[in-house]
């Protein structure tokens, strides 16, 4: 087990350097002169090519990479262009807010899901099978930033029930709470269906294996077979999904930030796009990228410790 952890982060390592490579030539290639957009039409000669000297881009554009990741090395991700404020300060003040985003569409769309899905395959082709089927169907089909508006309509605006825009002020965990069940609830719908789904299907392959059919023949209890012995090997397409789901979640994230007004990560990047901020756009990416590529191969870790067998791959 240590020797594929071992590996499986060698591999986690060289994906985000490759990623983050190419993130870097895909935004210095993107159309746009930054420095007029910074500096403004009326800036001097003079003053441009100091701002190009600051920000390297004068340099070719493989010096500039080299450079980027010697910085990185030592924890600097470069200067904010505007406020002149160290770019990991600023991403991670943003960064909490999406985390805590994510983590909560993650956790009640993985449980209500899971259960659903158990709970079909138990009751296979009754009205609650059928009911769930085609309400897992609907949910997968919910596009996010769709969810969020009619959400934001009907519970924030006509109903008065819950906080329409903001974060709620950090000192108060139950107001932080409050302005997290829409934004989480647009996010964690679609997964909900869809991990009812996958559960349900698995829970069918799983239920005819010899082993359940062994402990069915010794008599034990239809919950401890189906939660003990039974939910453990179902469980690992879930696992590996929300894993490599975690991209998805981020990018559903940028557009339920800007939708309640909710900082973060994603508004932030798409701020710093418009204002061809740089620094902020890379060190934003690099962060999500390497969350993403942490969360796969966790995921790839779990199921290694549920599951001796995928460890061979």
């Amino acid at each position: 087990m240590l020797i594929y952890v071992i590996r499986r982060a060698l591999l986690a390592a060289l994906v985000l350097v490759i990623a983050v490579t190419l993130m870097f030539i895909m935004i210095r290639l993107v159309p746009g002169d930054p420095v007029s957009v910074i500096l403004g039409p009326r800036a001097t000669p003079e003053l441009k090519a100091s701002l190009i000297a600051q920000m390297g881009l004068n340099e070719p554009l493989l010096t500039q990479v080299l450079l980027f990741f010697r910085s990185l090395l030592t924890g600097d991700m470069g200067m904010d262009v505007f406020s002149n404020r160290p770019v990991s300060d600023i991403v991670f003040t943003q960064l909490p807010y999406t985390l805590e985003l994510v983590f909560c569409s993650i956790v009640w769309s993985m449980l209500l899901g899971v259960f659903l899905g158990v709970y079909s395959a138990a009751r296979r082709n009754s009205l609650i099978d059928r009911i769930t089927a085609v309400l897992s169907v609907a949910c997968v089909a919910a596009p996010a930033f769709v969810v969020a508006l009619l959400g934001l309509l009907f519970f924030a605006v006509y109903l008065q029930w819950l906080p329409a825009i903001g974060a709620g002020d950090p000192d108060h965990f139950s107001g932080r709470l409050r302005h997290l069940v829409l934004p989480s609830f647009a996010i964690g719908l679609s997964w909900v269906g869809y991990i009812a789904r996958l559960v349900r299907a698995s829970m069918l392959d799983v239920m005819v294996e010899p082993h359940i059919r062994t402990a069915q023949a010794f008599g034990l209890p239809e919950s401890r077979i189906v939660f003990v012995y039974a939910l453990r090997v179902a469980i690992l397409p879930v696992v590996t999904v929300i894993g490599v789901g975690m991209g998805i979640l981020l990018s559903q994230a940028v557009f339920v930030e800007i939708i309640f007004a909710r900082p973060g990560i994603g508004k932030l990047v798409i701020d710093s796009i418009f204002n061809r901020n740089y620094p902020v756009v890379v060190g934003s990416v690099l962060v999500s990228t390497a969350l993403f590529v942490m969360a796969t191969a966790l995921a790839d870790i779990i199921n290694a410790a549920l599951d001796p067998r995928s460890r061979e791959t």
